[in-house]
């Protein structure tokens, strides 16, 4: 039975798992958790008394995680998830001050935009650049940047009492960490612009009806929903699931006559892989196939 993400991290679980200790990811390495279980990376948030808010160290240690799964061949699908109440609060604005610029009469200019590009675009280019599939686990609040970190990735399973705030304008700031780029993608400008100008709490209901969520599910199965679908992952053809993430993440921002160039040269480089010799033979000989993420 899975384990509460209230309590625990929502991640492989049972005898076998219990035994498997957690890698360390630093010197801390309470703030982020860590294991890989049948090919698929469980990265788990560990900050619950502060609503996992991301510290800037937390956050280059998550994203450093990212790309080491990204080039691991052994790796071939990463949940993201949280423990506690909260999946992310965004990032720690207290810690967060101590990295920021001086007041704006010391500031130089670009200092504010240097912050941005190097800290929150970073981590959420890491999710849409990584090139294993990446399934957020939501089990409790996302705002801010941690909704946007949610949103990036490619797959989003949610409990029935999480929910999704745009929380910048509330506190006079335009969105950042990719909110701007990802929202009108998924839910289209003008709704987009409803969610970041009110700030105003979304239900899972309303995230999946809008189609920010594939899934909404009780609490108690968010870690047999998000190993069901990672384990699915982990046994399919990896690098057609990366050139496949790739097209349609570029897609919006190409016309008819690219996609269709860039996706014939997706499926030129494909027709290369194991795995797509693997699924054509197994397709001729009437069997199932067998993946090896190559």
């Amino acid at each position: 039975m899975p384990v509460s993400p209230r309590a625990n991290p929502v991640g492989p679980t049972g005898p076998e798992d219990a035994a498997r200790p957690v890698e360390p990811v630093g010197p801390d390495d309470s703030v982020i958790l860590h294991t890989t279980d049948n090919g698929v990376s469980w990265i788990t948030l560990n900050r619950p008394r502060a609503s996992n808010a991301l510290t800037p160290d937390q956050r280059e240690r998550l994203i450093s995680r990212l790309l080491e799964d990204s080039a691991d061949p052994a790796v071939r699908a990463v949940v993201l998830t949280a423990t506690g109440r909260a999946f992310c609060a965004g990032a720690d604005l207290r810690v967060a001050a101590a990295h920021r610029p001086g007041p704006p009469a010391e500031r130089a200019a670009g200092d504010v935009a240097r912050v941005i590009r190097r800290g929150a675009q970073r981590l959420i280019g890491a999710v849409l650049d990584c090139e294993k599939p990446v399934i957020a686990a939501v089990n409790g609040t996302a705002a801010g940047l941690g909704a946007h970190l949610a949103l990036a990735c490619d797959l989003v399973i949610a409990t029935e009492h999480a929910t999704f705030v745009e929380v910048f304008a509330r506190r006079g700031l335009v969105p950042d960490g990719g909110g701007t780029y990802l929202l009108p993608r998924l839910v289209g400008p003008r709704r987009a612009k409803e969610l970041m100008f009110f700030g105003d709490a979304l239900t899972a209901a309303e995230a999946e009806r809008l189609g920010l969520v594939n899934r909404v599910v009780p609490e108690a199965e968010l870690a047999g929903a998000a190993r069901s679908w990672s384990d699915r992952l982990a046994a399919g053809p990896t690098r057609a699931f990366a050139l496949t993430k790739q097209l349609v993440n570029t897609s919006l921002e190409m016309d008819r006559a690219a996609a269709f160039a860039a996706e014939a040269a997706a499926q030129e480089i494909n027709m290369t892989t194991e795995d797509a010799r693997e699924g054509v033979a197994s397709f001729v000989e009437r069997r199932t196939p067998t993946y090896r993420g190559r």
